[in-house]
Order: C-alpha cells, then sequence, then structure tokens
C-alpha cells in the first residue's frame, strides 16, 4: 500500500476519531456541569489556548516544509533537463564517431529516467529503471572520458565533463529527494493533538446548546483535509498532486535529440 493510500486511511480515521471525540468532550461536559454546577470549565481555557497553538505550529511547520519539498521536486526537474540538454549540446565538440555514440546514450539515458516516474507507485520498476539509467550514466561518463583526448580541441572539448557531471549530481539529488520526509512521528503527533483540540472542543460546547453538526462536522473535516493535503504534498505522483506536468520538459528534450 502506498504512502497516500496509507495517509487516506489515516485521515479518514483521524476524521471519524474527531468526531466521536466531539461527541465524548460534549457529553463529559453536560455530566460534569450536573456534578459540579457553573464552575465546570473554570480556568481550561489557558491550556485550550496552548493546545489549539501547538496545533497550529504543527500544521504551519508540516504544511510549509511539504509544500517547500513539493516545490523543490519541480525545480530538481527544470534543473536536470537543463543539464542533460547543456551536456548533450557540449557532444558536438567530439569528433564524430564517438559523438554518435555518445549522442544514442543520451538518448537512451533520457528514456530511462522517464522510465523511473512513470514507473511509480511500481517500486519493482521503478528499481529496473533506476538500475539502467545508473548503467547507462556509467557508460556516458566512460565514453566521455574516453573521446575527449581525441577530439579535434581537447581543452574545449573538456568542458564536457563538468556537464556529465553536473547531469549525474542532479540525479542523485532528485532520487535522495524522493526519499526526503519529515519522520512518521510527526505525523503521528499530529493527528495525536488533532484527537485533544477535538476532546477540549467538545468540552467547551454549552450544555444548554443544542448538538450542531455543522460545527462538528466541519471542525473535524478542515484539520483531515489539511493533514490529507501535507501527506499528499510529501508524496507527489501518488496522490492528487503531481510533479509529472514538469516531464514533459524532458520529453521535450527527448524529441529534440534526432
Amino acid at each position: 500500500m502506498s504512502e497516500v493510500a496509507v495517509g487516506t486511511v489515516f485521515t479518514a480515521g483521524l476524521f471519524i476519531g474527531m468526531l466521536l471525540l466531539l461527541e465524548v468532550g460534549r457529553r463529559t461536559r453536560r455530566r460534569h456541569q450536573a456534578q459540579y454546577g457553573e464552575a465546570v470549565g473554570a480556568g481550561l481555557g489557558a491550556v485550550e489556548t496552548a493546545v489549539f497553538g501547538l496545533m497550529g505550529l504543527l500544521v504551519a511547520f508540516t504544511f510549509s516544509g511539504a509544500a517547500s519539498r513539493f516545490e523543490g521536486r519541480r525545480q530538481l526537474i527544470v534543473d536536470e533537463a537543463n543539464a542533460i540538454g547543456t551536456a548533450y549540446l557540449r557532444l558536438d565538440l567530439l569528433a564524430p564517431e564517438p559523438r554518435t555514440t555518445l549522442q544514442q546514450r543520451f538518448r537512451e539515458y533520457v528514456d530511462a529516467r522517464l522510465a523511473i516516474y512513470r514507473a511509480v507507485p511500481n517500486s519493482l520498476e521503478v528499481s529496473a529503471a533506476v538500475a539502467r539509467a545508473a548503467v547507462l550514466q556509467q557508460g556516458i561518463w566512460d565514453g566521455a572520458v574516453a573521446a575527449v583526448p581525441s577530439a579535434p580541441n581537447p581543452q574545449l572539448a573538456g568542458q564536457l565533463l563538468p556537464a556529465v557531471n553536473e547531469m549525474t549530481d542532479i540525479s542523485s539529488s532528485r532520487l535522495a529527494a524522493t526519499r526526503m520526509h519529515p519522520p512518521r512521528i510527526i505525523f503521528g503527533l499530529l493527528g495525536a493533538v488533532s484527537l485533544v483540540c477535538a476532546l477540549l472542543a467538545g468540552y467547551a460546547m454549552p450544555e444548554s446548546a443544542p448538538r450542531s453538526w455543522l460545527h462538528m462536522v466541519g471542525f473535524a473535516a478542515v484539520l483531515a483535509i489539511t493533514i490529507y493535503v501535507i501527506i499528499d504534498l510529501e508524496y507527489p505522483r501518488l496522490g492528487l498532486f503531481q510533479v509529472a506536468d514538469f516531464d514533459q520538459l524532458l520529453v521535450n528534450l527527448r524529441a529534440g535529440m534526432r
């Protein structure tokens, strides 16, 4: 089961749990008010402020981090397309024979890079595509190192090697970015604090007022949807938020390698 599927189940359970705790808090307030009178709830304002403030901070920081990493992943696609395009253009500095061979390897390499992300969420296909891209990457580097000394202008052709190196580095950065997420305990804490907030919100409901399903469902839904969006942003390509539209840059680059 993918992380977003797990997140969907988690947030659905959280929504139901918050509804239940809102009702539990409301009924507990009614029972305490019947036993202790109007003194019930005195002094709880500071506790509620602290807990809801903590909830706001957790949501703000996790959402900000998820959005930042999402934008970073899209920027890495742009950087990779630019790096591959630059290295491909510098093949023109080589002699005809090695240039033709390396141009073919570049085409295969871009195809392999696209295959990695098209295979998501099939982990076996992703691993196979990553391995193939790594082999092609090494082949490009070896071919470039061997071709530079025999180029018409070796000093000028040497500019190819830094470009290939940058292309390799960005592919590693993209792989690392797909694995860069906050610890799962953060999401657990976010869920736990949400449940505590629901209990306190239910306890704060006045005993004399009728149950307001609009407010109860709205409170639970807003928090659950917010947490789901955070999880979805953390795992693009698996949920609603996608970075696949930026892959068109690599598709266009591959189309120009004819």
